[in-house]
């Protein structure tokens, strides 16, 4: 019996761009995700008395804490759908013009959050388009995760898969410890009425 050795396929062992693209992942993952958890801090903190309470007043002291806690809920709802979009997206337009995309609609989205009139101001409008903006936090957050892990896993070398696809994992957590220590520097230096404005 003889057997027709198959060709060895031999990947490039080291690229130029490999430690960039490891680097690149983590710091998008981890900027990705403090977007992401800033807002779980917000939601408790700033967010439910100026957006949320109101709302639901009638209900008692902690419906708009509730409310505002189920805003953080529903976004992992659209990570799905937001992984799904960017994949197909990824394929036919480039992973790198969908992480970029998934970033700025991260952006954005955290950015109009901060600067969104209260209940007191716009009245119903006020819970209803945080909760828009969750929901495309979302997306984007699973959009970028997955192309983020995907992308540095393609640029790796050929036996460093595992260790290169661990880059975006560490960016998770950077991304909530930067969330959490942001809100205390804000604290540190401004009164009460400054860090809730």
């Amino acid at each position: 019996m003889t057997t027709t050795a198959q060709p060895e396929i031999i990947l490039d062992e080291k690229k130029s761009e490999d430690r960039r693209v490891a680097l690149g992942t983590l710091v998008g993952t981890a900027v990705e995700w403090y977007d992401f958890f800033i807002y779980v801090n917000a939601a408790a903190i700033v967010l439910a008395p100026l957006f949320f309470d109101p709302f639901v007043e009638s209900s008692g002291e902690l419906a708009g804490r509730l409310v505002s806690f189920a805003t953080v809920g529903i976004s992992f709802f659209f990570r799905t759908p937001g992984v799904a979009v960017a994949g197909h997206c990824g394929d036919k337009l480039g992973r790198k013009a969908m992480l970029v995309a998934t970033l700025m609609l991260m952006g954005t989205a955290t950015f109009l959050i901060g600067v969104l009139p209260t209940y007191a101001q716009i009245g119903l409008w006020a819970p209803a388009l945080p909760l828009l903006l969750r929901i495309a936090q979302g997306f984007a957050a699973g959009g970028e995760w997955g192309g983020a892990a995907l992308m540095a896993v393609e640029y790796a070398p050929a036996k460093k898969r595992g260790l290169f696809g661990g880059f975006p994992q560490i960016g998770v957590p950077f991304g909530m410890l930067m969330a959490t220590v942001a809100p205390w520097v804000v604290d540190a230096f401004t009164t009460e009425a400054q860090f809730m404005s």
